[in-house]
């Protein structure tokens, strides 16, 4: 046992227990290994001590660097303390010094020290050439001032000879370089070339000086004895070409010294001062860095682009910083390409130069980023160039900029926007996202059913004062248009509030319209502290809490507002404006506006609190003057009967009586629609959720879909196929006009123009057929997405082409969208990218008058040549007040166009302020998307539109109207859409015209502006015309001709006569005439179209081209004040409640339904839901 026990070897204590058991570790042979970085010799080690280690590196350049400035100030007390005899001229003085020994000693012990620090440095660089070690300058120049010293060491009688010491001032700026060199590789500092030059240009004008200085003095030992001061007072005077020649040189070698320090100075300065501004002016493009030492005092956010246009630069900055919490904010611009012209120039200006900073570079560089300072931003926005020709590798580019600030700063907020909705998965994890598609197809959808919507949602996320125009401008409609524009969307919690706090326990509703009653704010939306979902107007049913967040319409937000509470003034005569008869109050004129609505400014805003006897008072308003429109008949029920018909709104409620929506059943409506889609193709229809998208982060909509999809074959309207055998929109015999949507591509945006109008809460006998026409024939997964939609064809043409147009139904359709072209948007001149959208759509203008057209547009400022009217008085006057609205920085330059007013042009450039806006108003995103249907919300309401009739107009005023919809079913209007038709006056001037001046006839040369019934530049089929159509006169024959200058003549010299003499007559002759041309080109181009239908075998029954709809206004009222007058035609925009979170009374909604009475018909009839 004993010799067993002396076999058995120790365990090592590194092994493991697995070891143990498997045996391994009795004939463990291993033997450890070390690895080295660099070579294990002696030299390696000094190297890397040396040269190689950024740390022990710039630890011996800073000794060096003390070292050499250590041996020039030993020179410079050795001057001091020598003190030559002044007699004649001894060149002993030159070559021989008085030097005491501790000062020798000194001298000598700093030469040997680097003496061996430069042959060791010169051992460790060697690399096969001596010769390039040695013939260098520093190494010259160290042999000439060390090398002597350590040979009076050895020979004693030499220990006063002069040595150039005061040469070392080179070896130190040498030195110097290389230290800062090191520190910056210590220290991760790339972008110091700036410092570098600065540091290197001063160094070698102190050198440059102190040689001159020293050898100066020395040579002047044996001429004048000067001394340092004397010598730097003469070097000073020199070089800076004063000489006032008090000190000058006696003997020539200080005379040669100093033309060759002349020459070098002339020959080097030069050279640093070149590149120090080369490095100064590309420092001024690249933009420098952020310091981080503002980056820590200071909030900035950054801006990342791939190029940066004016436009989008002015866009950023007028909007962000019109909240005044963001005025302390600096904002940093990130760009990789160079400073344009005119973004320089702007940000020169005073106002910008303090608060944005531009650097040139990369967000996929750390580097820039660091120099951005991104780790201490408050936010990062990442926006596309839309004008990039690939759009996909724009996305491309906008998804790997997310990705790489993401990575750097993963604490940063980002804000992104993306160009195609196939994208936007990638950058899911940001903080916001805009989809530039998916809004623009979902606004121009709504357009369609919605009038108006483009420019509602765009004066929604605009920051306004509703200044825009001025306060005198002399057009009613400028008035009240501008101080409606200025509302805008705010939150409050309910808790902290006065508009909202005094509803808790109270019905959504209810709180609604008593609020707007009060203080005429339009509260839409909630959200509860648990969730964050916001709901859009969520119902009767919904009951305030305390901690709900309340989402409202206003000027101004609560906090920014002054309570003031007071009566009425007293009514005012029936004068003025007030043609109706009806009393005006504080708030006079044909619209009147709240207190709040007229001061508008960002500032404290003054409410005026109406008492609960305001109500009364106006119930019981007797109508003055002549007949009222809007009074109520005096057969049946009294007018004070009728006024109480209209049901108080509920504080709480059981259920809601919603008779229009029985979803889960079989609808009186949709049973009778059947019958309505003879479209060939007997499919059944039902509800659901589309089973195909054509994109990875749709939001699901409950839409109309057939139960079995269609053909592919079936899709295309204008080829017949062996299903069906329609080759036109009219073989359909479709009952309601067609949408047509004039697109470049069938991109997956387009889904997103189909779901709204598809949604499952617009009735089955109000959805429009929708045809696409399209350059090219759509890929199949396109067609598998649109396939289950009902009534969804395609058309393969072109918007430039009229067969195209006649094809797909052009002349059945109410409403044309022209989607700008991707492959346009580039052109030599960035306006110029519109130039072929804009041409086409005036022609489409001019063909089909009746006809709606939508356009979207990529600058906004070409909003004023769409139905451009050359010699259009009104139209120059809107101009020259868009350039006062430019000239006073205003964000909404363009909201006075009349194409922009009535919600016909768009441009995409318009979403951008959308998530500007998001950094303040993080809802902005989430209540934009619920309104334009992109999101569906469970219990969250949806925008519709209702248009005002003659049956309608007893309700009389947006107050009232707001009390109905809420008592009813719970609809809560947010707006109005106004039409008004109004002529152009005819004057003398515009009358008595020759035909020889006929296209330079102007208009009279007062502005239209100031004419309260001018409201239009386009034509009508009315017999009074004037001159300002005369853009649109045909090409008469000569007999014709002569005939109209004979007439003209003779108006001419009757205009001055009675006015029911000769010139009436000459007058109506005239206005005659002027219908003529007109109605002459109508009938040209009504004559060209029929012709070309006929030639496709099309029917040209039913189409009608004098049609003329130019003589009318459009505009959007956003939130008026109760007691604003309802029009005929006027369109209110509703919020209307989610059918599916509705809880109705079993039993009790058809019954209510069936007894309604004749004062409730416009709940359902003349109503467009979405």
């Amino acid at each position: 046992m004993v010799e067993l026990e002396k076999e058995v070897l120790p365990l090592p204590p590194r092994y493991r227990f697995r070891d143990l058991l498997l045996g391994d570790w009795q004939t463990d042979d291993r033997v450890q290994v070390e690895f080295y970085v660099n070579e294990n010799t002696f030299k390696e080690r000094l190297k890397l001590f040396f040269i190689k280690n950024q740390r022990s590196s710039l630890r011996v350049r800073m000794f060096n660097f003390s070292l050499k400035v250590l041996s020039c100030l030993l020179y410079i007390v050795r001057v001091l303390l020598d003190n030559p005899q002044e007699g004649r001229q001894d060149w002993k003085l030159i070559i021989w010094v008085e030097r005491p020994l501790p000062l020798w000693a000194l001298q000598v012990l700093v030469a040997f020290i680097s003496f061996s620090e430069t042959m060791l440095l010169v051992y460790l660089s060697y690399k096969g050439n001596v010769w390039e070690q040695v013939l260098r300058v520093p190494f010259i120049l160290e042999m000439i001032s060390a090398v002597p010293f350590m040979i009076t060491v050895i020979l004693p009688s030499f220990r006063n000879l002069f040595i150039p010491v005061f040469l070392n001032c080179w070896l130190a700026k040498h030195a110097l370089e290389n230290m800062i060199n090191d520190l910056h590789r210590a220290i991760q500092r790339t972008h110091s070339a700036m410092f570098n030059q600065v540091v290197i240009l001063i160094s070698t004008l102190v050198c440059l000086m102190f040689t001159c200085i020293c050898g100066i003095q020395h040579l002047e030992r044996a001429g004048n004895n000067l001394t340092l001061f004397d010598s730097l007072y003469f070097c000073v005077v020199t070089f800076s070409t004063v000489g006032f020649g008090d000190v000058t040189p006696q003997i020539w070698p200080s005379q040669l010294l100093v033309v060759i320090m002349i020459f070098v100075a002339l020959i080097v300065l030069p050279i640093q001062f070149e590149q120090l501004a080369f490095l100064w002016m590309e420092r001024q493009k690249s933009g420098g860095n952020y310091s981080r030492y503002r980056a820590q005092t200071e909030k900035h956010v950054v801006l990342c682009v791939s190029c940066l246009k004016i436009d989008l630069l002015m866009d950023f900055l007028n909007e962000f910083f019109a909240h005044p919490r963001l005025q302390d904010y600096y904002v940093v611009i990130l760009c990789p390409a160079e400073m344009d012209v005119q973004v320089r120039r702007v940000l020169h200006v005073p106002l910008w130069a303090q608060r944005v900073i531009y650097l040139q570079g990369s967000a996929l560089k750390d580097q820039d980023l660091m120099r951005a300072k991104m780790d201490d931003a408050e936010a990062c926005f990442i926006l596309s160039n839309r004008f990039e020709v690939d759009r996909i590798a724009a996305d491309h580019q906008t998804i790997l900029r997310a990705w790489a600030v993401k990575d750097f700063a993963p604490n940063c907020p980002l804000y992104v926007q993306i160009l195609k909705p196939e994208n936007k998965f990638h950058v899911k994890f940001a903080d916001h996202v805009v989809c530039e598609e998916e809004f623009k197809y979902a606004m121009l959808a709504l357009n369609c059913v919605c009038p108006g919507t483009s420019t509602l949602i765009t004066l929604l996320i605009h920051s306004s004062r509703g200044q825009e125009g001025g306060a005198c401008s002399a057009d009613q409609w400028h008035r009240t248009y501008r101080r409606c524009s200025a509302n805008e969307v705010h939150h409050i919690r309910l808790e902290e509030s006065k508009f909202f706090g005094e509803y808790q326990g109270k019905s959504f509703t209810f709180a609604s319209f008593h609020a707007h009653k009060k203080y005429g704010v339009c509260l839409i939306g909630v959200r509860r502290l648990d969730t964050t979902n916001i709901l859009l107007n969520p119902g009767p049913c919904h009951i305030m809490g305390a901690s709900d967040t309340c989402f409202y319409i206003n000027i101004s937000k609560e906090e920014n507002s002054a309570f003031v509470r007071g009566q009425r003034e007293p009514s005012w005569g029936g004068t003025g404006g007030n043609a109706r008869g009806v009393p005006q109050t504080i708030y006079h004129g044909l619209t009147r506006l709240p207190v709040h609505s007229i001061i508008a400014s960002m500032g404290t805003v003054a409410i005026d609190l109406q008492d609960s006897s305001d109500r009364s008072r106006s119930n019981s308003r007797t109508e003055m003057g002549g007949a009222n429109t809007l009074a109520l008949p005096a057969i049946g029920d009294s007018a004070e009967e009728r006024r109480h018909s209209i049901a108080p709104v509920l504080e709480l409620v059981d259920g809601v009586n919603n008779p229009t929506f029985d979803l889960l059943g079989d609808q009186s409506e949709d049973e009778g629609g059947e019958e309505e889609v003879t479209v060939g193709l007997w499919y059944r229809w039902v509800k659901g959720y589309p089973l195909n998208s054509p994109y990875i982060g749709s939001s699901p909509t409950l839409c109309h879909l057939l139960q079995e999809k269609m053909p592919f074959c079936c899709l295309r309207m204008d080829k017949a196929c062996h299903h069906t055998l329609f080759e036109d929109a009219r073989s359909y015999g479709f009952k309601n006009k067609l949408i047509i949507v004039s697109a470049e591509s069938a991109g997956n945006g387009l889904y997103n123009f189909i779901v709204p109008l598809r949604a499952y809460y617009r009735p089955r006998k109000e959805l429009n057929p929708i045809v696409l026409l399209l350059e090219s024939i759509p890929e199949a997964d396109f067609l598998e997405a649109i396939c289950w939609f009902p009534m969804v064809f395609y058309t393969v043409g072109s918007i430039d082409n009229l067969d195209s147009l006649l094809r797909c139904g052009v002349t059945f359709a109410n409403t044309m969208v022209v989607v700008d072209k991707e492959s346009s948007m580039i052109a030599e001149e960035d306006y110029m990218a519109d130039a072929k959208t804009i041409v086409n759509v005036q022609t489409l203008f001019r063909l089909f008058p009746a006809l709606s057209i939508i356009t979207e547009l990529t600058h906004p400022a070409n909003m004023r040549f769409m139905q451009f009217k050359v010699k259009d008085h009104y139209s120059l006057a809107l101009s020259k007040l868009e350039k006062k609205e430019r000239e006073k920085g205003s964000n909404l330059v363009f909201m006075f166009r009349l194409p922009f007013a009535a919600g016909k042009v768009f441009s995409v450039s318009m979403l951008d302020t959308l998530l500007y806006q998001s950094f303040v108003k993080d809802y902005m995103i989430s209540i934009t998307r619920l309104l334009l249907g992109l999101d569906s919300m469970p219990g969250s309401g949806f925008l519709c539109a209702m248009k005002i009739t003659e049956d309608d107009l007893w309700i009389r005023t947006y107050g009232r109207l707001y009390q109905k919809l809420c008592s009813s079913n719970g609809d809560i209007p947010i707006g109005i859409y106004r039409t008004e038709a109004h002529k152009l006056p005819v004057s003398e001037s515009q009358v008595s015209i020759t035909v020889e001046d006929y296209e330079d006839t102007r208009e009279p040369r007062e502005p239209l502006l100031s004419r309260t019934s001018a409201h239009r530049n386009s034509t009508s089929s009315e017999p009074v015309s004037t001159s300002s159509h005369s853009s649109d006169h045909p090409l008469l024959r000569r007999k014709s001709m002569q005939w109209a200058r004979r007439l003209s003549r003779k108006g001419g010299r009757g205009s001055s006569a009675a006015k029911g003499g000769p010139g009436s007559a000459a007058e109506r002759i005239s206005q005659q005439r002027l219908t003529l041309f007109r109605r002459s080109e109508r009938q040209e181009l009504n004559a060209l179209v029929r012709t070309r239908m006929k030639h496709l075998g099309l029917s040209p029954t039913g189409f009608n081209g004098m049609t003329d709809q130019g003589n009318r206004l459009s505009y959007i009222l956003i939130n008026p004040s109760p007691d604003t007058r309802l029009e005929l035609h006027d369109v209110v925009y509703l919020i209307r409640p989610d059918p599916l979170s509705l809880v109705p009374n079993q039993g009790g909604n058809r019954k209510c339904s069936a007894g309604l009475s004749e004062s409730h018909r416009f709940d359902m009839q003349d109503s467009t839901h979405l």
